[in-house]
């Protein structure tokens, strides 16, 4: 197993964002077996998350500390880190995310 944490940062509300894009992100092939993301403190808007389908009014919603945990392993599986995507409501809002990837 192998733990990475990272910020993504939606700088234009409505362009959804890749995690795999943020700078030192693993690779989007990478295996996740655990991720939980969360929305920055300083957050002004609504955080979104999901997959390439996700926009700045679907997804799974975060505002402020608020935090998403999944364990894929758990359920017998993982998923590929290019599989994760957020977007907001607002310009420039922060999400904190983690991960466990398979080694």
């Amino acid at each position: 197993m192998r733990f990475h944490a990272n910020r993504s940062r939606v700088s234009t509300a409505g362009t959804r964002v890749a995690l795999s894009a943020a700078t030192g992100a693993p690779d989007s092939n990478s295996r996740v077996q655990w991720i939980k993301v969360s929305a920055r403190t300083g957050n002004s808007g609504v955080l979104y998350f999901g997959d390439s389908s996700v926009s700045s009014t679907l997804g799974y919603e975060l505002s402020a500390n608020d935090s998403l945990e999944i364990n894929f392993a758990d359920a017998g599986g993982t998923v590929p880190l290019s599989t994760f995507y957020v977007d907001s409501s607002a310009n420039n809002l922060d999400a904190d995310w983690a991960v466990v990837l398979e080694s």
